[in-house]
């Protein structure tokens, strides 16, 4: 095995020496041909296929609900214009949700609450819209049953609830009827919060839960509800009530804070691509005003940049989603990119002042982009790992992002190798960092002004090349090799190092011990939204019974359509 790796260590060797020395001797079309290739393919972002479906993108595409729906919604049609039920929904479709509390955090049982909860409903009722001359209501959007829209049920509790406050009625929990229309009451769907007696009587309830569920057979009645919801979000911004306080939530809610909470990063891409760039050019520079490489750090920034707009649009072009936290990407890319730029131009450092600029490259690439290669594989193989996951939302980003490590190693062999080479040519020429202009080596400038002498000197001189004071070490490499790698040979240095990274690999282990499974809702919103309230509401009142299970026996079905059923219809006179 070690044999194996040897020889294949120097393949990679002798292949990037050859490719350095022909960077070196054909860098334009290294340069040219990238940036050529990257306007190409990031024309595919004009066939963005954008995906903030949340069901589809958290849910695992291997698991039983998606098959098993699919046969459900294949034989039992769930018409909104007639006969809805939300017992019968195999998916949410478009709906409004509130949640009530008390403006005191109290009891909703006061005839008071009652009062502000009907002059919500009533609200909610009348928000309307225009669309094609026509006024919209909840009656022309909602949801069918009984020829008339679906209703709150629980809201009949209004007219019972002097007879509740007064202690004249009681409320059963989980379960009652109406005592004046015998209409069913299920507590536990619409209550939270619920402190109950021993024999079941509700003593208080903090929240209340109420639908209001919308039509969305077809794509206009679907577009229609959309709209709907929008202008109940408008009109409940700044509604107040002096007893209770709600939270909203609609169907689209999820979807556009994911939305939100993406865009909400934007206006730091400014902010990050100047700090990353004031970094990596500082990080190059040096006294020698020759070699030093202030255009090669930005290039190194714009190379990761090109390489990620490169990766994005060949892979929409392939016809693959784009979702809201590839906008992550860039920024590792950038963190990637930099490194390797760092890696190249201390290879570059490395290397023999005095040798030609294609032996320099040469020798470069042959030190460098081994080590390049072989973690940019790492990389890729890491995140195309993640590609094969059953989520759609990993296997989507994780294919973006390996495809952006391959165009950000492929981008940086070339297009920064070529950049490069051409500042290699300016070092040879004399060339100043920055401006371009010739200048003199600091040995040929003793006689010159201080100023000229610290900003406009560098390189070696033609006539001594081997002058001392114009060979002299980057001071930030020689720093860590004559003091900090010292300093790291000392023993008890050594020890400490290995004794803070096991007490580091202690707390790592124990950390992973404390990791908590599952998604916390408000983390996908931005702190300011107010879907987060909802969610906490949500969570702390309405989370003891979340799923509503329905279990088939067959022999009761059996004894049902053989015994119960005749004998029901021979009594009845049914025949």
């Amino acid at each position: 095995m070690g044999c194996f790796l040897k020889k294949f260590d120097n393949f990679l060797n002798r292949t990037f020496y050859r490719l350095g020395y022909m960077i070196a001797c054909h860098f334009g079309y290294f340069i040219i041909v990238p940036i050529f290739l990257t306007a190409i393919l990031a024309t595919g972002f004009q066939n963005i296929r954008y995906e903030d479906d949340p069901e589809y993108l958290f849910s695992p595409t291997t698991g039983f609900a998606r098959r098993e729906r699919a046969i459900i919604e294949e034989n039992f049609f769930l018409n909104f214009s007639s006969d809805f039920h939300p017992s019968r929904m195999t998916r949410l479709g478009r709906f409004a949700r509130l949640i009530i509390m008390a403006r005191d955090e109290g009891t909703i049982l006061r005839t008071d609450v009652w009062e502000d909860i009907k002059k919500l409903d009533t609200l909610v009722q009348a928000v309307s819209l225009e669309l094609d001359d026509r006024t919209l209501t909840f009656k022309d959007v909602c949801a069918i049953w009984d020829k008339k829209c679906y209703e709150n049920t629980v809201l009949d509790l209004y007219d019972l609830m002097p007879e509740v406050e007064a202690k004249e009625l009681n409320l059963t929990y989980p379960f009652m009827l109406n005592p004046k229309t015998f209409e069913p009451f299920l507590f536990s769907h619409y209550m939270g919060g619920v402190n109950v007696t021993d024999y079941n009587v509700m003593e208080s309830a903090k929240a209340l839960s109420i639908f209001y569920w919308l039509k969305n057979n077809n794509e206009r009645e679907d577009n229609e509800a959309a709209m709907w919801e929008e202008q109940l979000l408008k009109a409940m911004e700044d509604l107040e009530f002096e007893t209770i306080t709600v939270a909203r939530f609609v169907s689209h809610t999820l979807e556009t804070e994911l939305e939100n909470n993406t865009n909400s990063v934007v206006p730091f891409f400014g902010v990050t691509i100047t700090i990353m760039l004031l970094f990596s050019v500082g990080s190059v520079m040096m006294g020698d005003w020759v070699r030093t490489k202030p255009w090669l750090g930005f290039i190194g920034v714009v190379s990761a940049a090109l390489s990620c707009c490169a990766a994005f649009g060949f892979l929409i072009y392939l016809g693959v989603e784009f979702i809201g936290i590839n906008m992550a990407a860039p920024f590792l890319m950038l963190g990637i990119g930099i490194d390797d730029s760092f890696v190249m131009l201390a290879a570059w450092r490395r290397t023999k002042i005095q040798d030609s600029v294609p032996d320099r490259m040469a020798q470069t690439f042959a030190d460098a982009a081994v080590s390049v290669t072989i973690t940019s594989i790492t990389d890729m193989i890491s995140f195309f790992i993640g590609a094969i996951t059953p989520f759609p939302c990993v296997q989507i980003f994780c294919l973006y992002t390996g495809t952006a490590v391959l165009t950000t190693y492929l981008w940086h062999i070339t297009f920064f190798g070529g950049c490069m080479a051409l500042s290699g040519y300016m070092e040879k020429g004399q060339r100043h960092g920055f401006t371009c202009q010739k200048i003199k080596a600091k040995s040929e400038t003793v006689n010159e002004n201080y100023c000229y002498r610290v900003f406009c000197t560098g390189g070696i001189s033609e006539q001594d090349p081997h002058n001392p004071m114009d060979n002299k070490p980057h001071a930030l490499m020689a720093f860590f090799r004559d003091y900090v790698a010292r300093f790291l040979n000392i023993p008890a240095i050594k020890a400490l190092v290995v004794m803070v990274f096991l007490i580091y690999l202690l707390v790592a282990c124990w950390g992973c011990t404390m990791v908590k499974e599952g998604l916390e809702r408000r983390r996908l919103s931005r702190d300011d939204s107010y879907s987060v309230d909802f969610y906490d509401r949500e969570d702390k009142y309405f989370r003891e019974f979340p799923y509503r299970i329905q279990v088939f026996n067959p022999l009761f079905f059996l004894i049902l359509s053989l015994l119960i059923l005749p004998l029901f219809s021979v009594l009845c006179g049914i025949t």
